[in-house]
């Protein structure tokens, strides 16, 4: 039931991080996509779909600690990966203020692909 859950919130996952990382790259280059109702819903997409990170973490830790089962090689090396890109991501933001849609755009692209790898390892 967990390794169902892990493998299904995996594609939410991706997708979510995919929708917002094009989202804010667009917003970056487009000003008309940065009003303030779009910017509002844009955040809490992305903590939404960063938190989803976090999540998947933890599914995915579970079922190492309490069902016994072990990741294919490199499949947390992937996973731990993004938890560490979401940090970095939070904590350049106030550096990187003129550019934040372009920090938080290639975070989010980022952190698909992170999924993807991980996803082909199994």
């Amino acid at each position: 039931m967990t390794l169902d859950l892990h493998n299904w919130f995996s594609w939410w996952m991706i997708i979510a991080n995919a929708v917002v990382g094009i989202w804010a790259l667009v917003a970056h280059r487009r000003e008309g996509w940065r009003h303030k109702k779009a910017q509002k819903a844009l955040w809490c997409s992305t903590i939404f779909a960063q938190a989803s990170v976090f999540a998947q973490a933890i599914l995915g830790t579970w079922l190492i600690a309490r069902e016994g089962r072990t990741a294919p090689d490199l499949h947390a090396l992937y996973g731990f990966s993004a938890l560490v890109a979401v940090g970095i991501a939070y904590s350049y933001r106030q550096q990187l203020q003129r550019h934040t849609y372009l920090l938080y755009g290639i975070t989010g692209l980022f952190l698909m692909g992170l999924g993807i790898r991980s996803i082909i390892l199994d």
